[in-house]
């Protein structure tokens, strides 16, 4: 009898000591796969966002050539380098682009604070015709230091317009000879390498643009390093 519960413990141990084997294997494959699974599934991420970005490139954006506020003809080049954020707009809108301006700042401004990254903020004005080269500087400084303001010919209005794909049409002018710009409501964000990245419209707010900017910036830092990897690799 005693031999018998000797054997049934004997099979106990050795079916727990199997099991505890079997545990750790299975603790050992999981703590392998995880992070197998997770850089891959990041490499996925990144290899999409390669295309998507490829996609995008020719979509919007480009090299363009207005007066900056200080009445210096700029090209677009001269923020090869930085990140930036594009506001269209017009110095005598009552409500909207105020608050875009204002939005567009505090993101530039979270960033630096926080991320320790400066994004250029420039305003292009839709309507020539009244923003001057002093008006734009005006205005611009109303809201930050930061921000450089454009303004040019109509042409070279046009044709920067075209290149983000903004409409704007002005309305019919009041009794006092004032008139209303209806125009597109877009933020938009272009890569050291002047390509077109997102846009943000009036839905977003400054937390959810600081957010993907964000990370924008670190997908892009990402596909760098991969770059780099790969030419010695």
């Amino acid at each position: 009898m005693r031999g018998m519960q000797n054997e049934a413990t004997a099979s106990e141990s050795k079916r727990r000591l199997n099991w505890k084997r079997l545990f750790k294997f299975w603790a050992i494959v999981g703590c392998v796969s995880v992070p197998i699974f997770l850089y891959d599934r990041r490499k996925r991420e990144l290899e999409y966002l390669r295309k998507r970005n490829e996609s995008m490139k020719a979509a919007l954006g480009g090299e363009i050539e207005l007066i900056d506020e200080n009445g210096r003809l700029t090209s677009t080049k001269e923020f090869l380098g930085k990140w930036i954020l594009i506001y269209f707009g017009y110095t005598h809108c009552p409500d909207i682009c105020p608050e875009e301006m204002e939005k567009m700042c505090t993101v530039v401004d979270l960033l630096e604070k926080n991320k320790n990254i400066f994004v250029q903020p420039i305003f292009i004005t839709v309507d020539p015709k009244r923003d001057t080269t002093e008006i734009v500087q005006k205005y611009v400084k109303e809201f930050s230091p930061k921000i450089k303001g454009f303004t040019g010919s109509k042409d070279q209005i046009e044709a920067a317009m075209k290149a983000y794909r903004v409409y704007s049409g002005a309305m019919e002018k009041d009794e006092y000879d004032e008139y209303v710009v209806d125009h597109t409501i877009i933020t938009y964000l272009i890569n050291p390498v002047g390509e077109f990245v997102d846009y943000y419209g009036r839905t977003k707010n400054a937390q959810q643009m600081f957010n993907s900017v964000s990370k924008h910036i670190e997908n892009y830092a990402a596909l760098q390093k991969k770059s780099w990897l790969q030419l010695f690799s």
